[in-house]
């Protein structure tokens, strides 16, 4: 799931993400199936990143919503996951992030070093 960034620039992150998962939680999803990913489009291949605060709210804001569609069980099961260019420089604290389970990586795992840094920091 993603948002370009003329919606970005309007606030409507939440709105955009939550329509594309209510129209993509498998039916048959126990939570412990299902991964589910937020990268905003705008930040593929920029270097750029959301601020951890809208980080952690989009995410939030998912796990809601699969509660209210699925029940906190399975809520809180499933895995969401951040991308969009996540490096070994910040993907500390996006680890630390509440409602962040884990990362995709893209650029940073053409570089063993940058990859091995991030997966190091899952210990």
């Amino acid at each position: 799931m993603g948002k370009l960034k003329k919606k970005k620039n309007k606030g409507q992150t939440n709105d955009i993400v939550c329509s594309q998962l209510r129209n993509s939680i498998p039916i048959i999803s126990n939570g412990e199936n299902t991964v589910i990913a937020y990268e905003p489009i705008w930040a593929i291949g920029t270097g750029r990143i959301p601020s951890l605060e809208e980080i952690q709210s989009v995410h939030s804001r998912l796990r809601l919503l699969i509660s209210e569609i699925k029940g906190a069980e399975i809520a809180n099961k499933m895995r969401i996951l951040y991308g969009g260019s996540v490096k070994p420089n910040n993907a500390k604290d996006i680890f630390a992030l509440e409602d962040v389970d884990g990362a995709l990586v893209g650029g940073a795992s053409l570089k063993s070093e940058d990859f091995l840094g991030i997966a190091n920091l899952c210990q």
